[in-house]
């Protein structure tokens, strides 16, 4: 009777341990072993989602017959992992979210060409995730942030509605070929010298860009929200093809290498216009043809000239100070004061902390700071069934030896 009821217990806790292995159709088809990820790949499509465990490694290859994963491919707080390959996976459908993966060197997916989101987070020891060509083409969202990453020029989505890069001290350019963002587009605390081009953008709600030493969006038409550079190192900016942004603000704040802003073609700022303590731009004449700003108008610097020649409303204050002399501009903008400025106008030189005040320009014409969008993130806590069966198990086997 003692050997029967061994025998059971520790049927069950083989059970629990993934002896008899997982399923295509489990809802969460859990890797423990690669000799687990083995047994996914002989599936051609995994309806759930593949969870990596924390103790699972060195090595796992999903290559085989799978080429679908219905939800989403995790691996979090694993410090074991090495190498996470797959040559035959072609769509993830939920999120490929790799958090705190501390010691994975090699991502090789050549075949994989759509998921519904990537989310990225330490990931200390990938220097260059290998994707084929033409590499993801589909995807909502892209996060990737506190990486040793140094390139992913392999992510060519089309459109996306959210895509931020952040704290990838390694990263040092960044091409790719999306056409449109409807939400944000957050870059900030990359490599020193990360050089970012976006040829074929044409549409964009929001974006913030910081500590770029190369921003390229030559093919940008539109911007839905807000356009916000600060303490970037490049030294001139140019959106050639830029007409309208309709909601939200344009800002150039705190670039200290930037002798030039060039965006002839805008015509309309929906909100506020700031350029404050760029340091280095000695003339504000790149938006000749801007006739309508919806907020303030808030200029400081250490420049000599000022040209807004084609303005005709400004909804909110006008404001322009620097510490060189400005008179002559003054005196062209004095014109706007009483038939084209609806709040308080301001325009004077010699002013020694000109280049101080960073806040934005706001519609009543008063000073706000900067709201650049932070990234959230949440983890539901819950108990797994393996987890149950296990302590099941267990308890059977201790039942076993009273």
């Amino acid at each position: 009777m003692f050997s029967k009821q061994l025998l059971s217990a520790a049927t069950a806790l083989s059970m629990a341990s993934g002896v008899f292995g997982v399923g295509c159709s489990d809802p969460t088809a859990t890797i423990a072993s690669a000799a687990d990820a083995t047994q996914i790949a002989s599936c051609e499509t995994i309806k759930g989602s593949v969870l990596i465990g924390r103790n699972a490694g060195p090595d796992l290859d999903l290559g085989g017959k799978l080429t679908e994963i219905g939800g989403d491919l995790t691996c979090e707080n694993n410090g074991i992992l090495n190498s996470l390959r797959s040559t035959s996976l072609q769509t993830i459908g939920g999120s490929f979210k790799l958090n705190n993966v501390t010691k994975v060197s090699t991502l090789n997916f050549p075949a994989l060409g759509e998921v519904g989101s990537i989310d990225w987070a330490t990931l200390n020891a990938l220097p260059e995730p290998t994707f084929g060509t033409p590499g993801i083409t589909k995807a909502k969202s892209v996060t990737i942030a506190d990486t040793f990453i140094e390139n992913i020029d392999g992510i060519n989505v089309d459109s996306l509605s959210d895509m931020n890069i952040n704290n990838n001290r390694r990263l040092t350019k960044f091409s790719t070929s999306i056409k449109s963002l409807s939400n944000t587009l957050y870059v900030q605390a990359n490599g020193l010298n990360l050089t970012m081009e976006m040829p074929n953008l044409e549409w964009i709600a929001n974006m913030t860009i910081a500590n770029v030493t190369s921003f390229s969006v030559p093919s940008l038409k539109t911007v839905n929200g807000s356009m916000r550079f600060d303490s970037n190192y490049f030294e001139t900016f140019s959106a050639a093809n830029l007409t309208e942004i309709q909601d939200g603000d344009l800002s150039f704040v705190s670039n200290p290498e930037l002798t030039n802003i060039s965006i002839p073609t805008l015509t309309r700022i929906g909100g506020g216009c700031t350029i404050a303590n760029n340091t280095a731009l000695k003339k504000v004449d790149g938006l000749n043809k801007l006739q309508t700003v919806g907020g303030a108008v808030k200029i400081g610097g250490s420049f000599t000239d000022v040209e807004l020649a084609a303005v005709q409303d400004v909804k909110g204050a006008f404001e322009v100070v620097s510490t060189e002399d400005i008179s002559s501009s003054c005196d062209t903008l004095g014109k706007l004061q009483t038939s084209v400025v609806q709040g308080k106008y301001n325009c004077t030189g010699h002013v020694a902390n000109a280049n101080d005040d960073t806040s934005s320009a706001s519609s009543d014409g008063s000073s706000s700071g900067n709201s650049d969008d932070k990234k959230n993130a949440a983890s539901p806590i819950g108990a797994s069934m393996s987890t149950m069966v296990s302590l099941a198990a267990l308890g059977a086997l201790v039942t076993a030896f009273l």
